[in-house]
């Protein structure tokens, strides 16, 4: 069975997460938005000024050069966050003859044509008062406070922020699926929104089988350490875990030591309380490789086994009850690729959300390859701009640390040897 095929199979044994969750806007980043997001209103919601300047009527000052300025009168200030202008004390008690005083407030924009030849002097951010449709930058300006000359002409909403700019009102803003990240916390916070209605997360059970492995003592105040000897510690499981975590997913990490009544007793647990359950270790043909016979007894369904793939050929789909059981190899490597190609797509299937599924792309290879093997075949590499790069000397399945300078799979068709120049497709390691 091809990879395709395999994975297929498995996300038809599946459905969706239909719990939903409200949660604070603050406790949303990483969660996965059960409801797509309408603006309630537009953003900015007043016209803003993009520049320190002066508030003016375009048309009033189009001709303005420096050998010509324009001379407008400052009738007023606006910083950001003010309602309203506040006229600036001067001499002035009329403007153009309509009796406008000093000191009074002309926020409401009244007095169109009184103000043809005023200006308002104005902060990046502030708020355009009423009747003004462009802003001067200030360079533009001799920075005067109860005249300013003008030296330079504007277009109409030239420096001007439009209401709406950057998001109309009703408008669809975010969509029923979407993670949300830095930027979508942000665009909901500028539309107010203080809680937001997400998937309820995943829960995923690691089980790591096999009686070498130790879990780390965290709290023991010993640091670097090595076990016992025949014991390695279980690496795979921080693996794992750390990739769940990062997405924002619950994981409940165990050993289980090569037993079949512990193994079945462990799955069974953690179907009880999990979504999908993962199980490391024990899936091969040798004496302590119990997974298969437990998946058997405990009545999972098989989905496939043994696909078109190297590393991780014996890695078993099944599932029981709705539940999506994942079982990988004990290698590190071999696990991690096997995980990436599987779980990624049945997160993104479970959450529907599709930025968990993995991102395939083209790149060109710069590295030579010249073993042709019988399985198809997913090599650690690098990419950088188009080019791919074969950094790692070791591609044993035992191997994790090399992954250090890796940031792709290059995926190998069986019976490819690859060249320098050869094109190929490459899968991105999740963040």
């Amino acid at each position: 069975m091809e990879i395709e095929q395999a994975l297929s199979a498995l996300l038809d044994e599946v459905a969706p997460v239909n719990e939903i969750e409200t949660v604070p806007l603050h406790e949303a980043t990483g969660r996965v938005l059960a409801e797509g997001v309408t603006a309630p209103f537009a953003v900015p919601h007043f016209p803003k000024a993009a520049m320190d300047g002066y508030a003016v009527k375009a048309e009033t000052v189009k001709a303005a050069t420096k050998e010509n300025p324009v001379r407008l009168k400052v009738v007023g200030e606006m910083l950001a966050g003010d309602a309203g202008y506040v006229n600036v004390p001067n001499e002035i008690d009329t403007v153009d003859g309509e009796g406008v005083s000093a000191g009074s407030d002309n926020s409401d924009g009244g007095l169109t044509k009184a103000l043809d030849n005023c200006a308002v002097r104005i902060m990046t951010g502030a708020c355009v008062p009423e009747d003004f449709d462009a802003v001067v930058k200030q360079e533009d300006t001799d920075y005067g406070e109860t005249e300013a000359l003008i030296y330079k002409g504007v277009e109409p909403y030239m420096n001007y922020c439009k209401v709406g700019e950057d998001i109309q009102e009703g408008s669809p803003v975010l969509a029923k699926g979407r993670r949300v990240g830095r930027t979508e916390a942000g665009v909901l916070a500028s539309l107010g929104i203080t809680r937001v209605e997400v998937v309820r997360r995943l829960k995923v059970s690691v089980i790591s089988t096999g009686s070498e492995l130790v879990n780390l003592e965290e709290d023991s105040g010993i640091s670097g350490a090595a076990p016992e000897k025949g014991k390695i510690y279980n690496s795979i499981a921080y693996t794992l875990s750390a990739s769940l975590y990062n997405m924002g997913f619950e994981a409940d990490c165990s050993i289980c030591a090569d037993d079949e009544q512990r193994i079945e007793e462990s799955i069974r647990q953690a179907l009880d309380k999990s979504d999908v359950v993962i199980t490391t270790g024990g899936v091969s043909v040798g004496k302590k490789d119990l997974l298969p016979e437990v998946l058997d007894r405990i009545g999972a369904k098989r989905v496939f086994s043994r696909v078109n793939i190297q590393p991780g050929t014996p890695t078993i789909g099944s599932v029981l009850n709705g539940k999506a059981i994942l079982s990988l190899s004990g290698n590190p490597y071999a696990a991690l690729v096997n995980y990436d190609l599987y779980f990624m797509p049945l997160a993104a299937k479970l959450t529907g959300c599709a930025a968990y599924l993995p991102v395939r792309e083209r790149a060109v290879l710069q590295s030579e390859y010249n073993k042709a093997n019988s399985h198809r075949r997913f090599l650690r590499a690098k990419v950088e701009d188009g080019r791919v790069y074969l950094t790692a000397k070791a591609h044993a399945s035992s191997v994790l640390s090399n992954l250090l300078d890796c940031n792709c799979y290059i995926d190998l068709k069986e019976e490819t040897a690859l060249k320098p120049g050869d094109e190929v497709t490459i899968i991105r390691l999740p963040d």
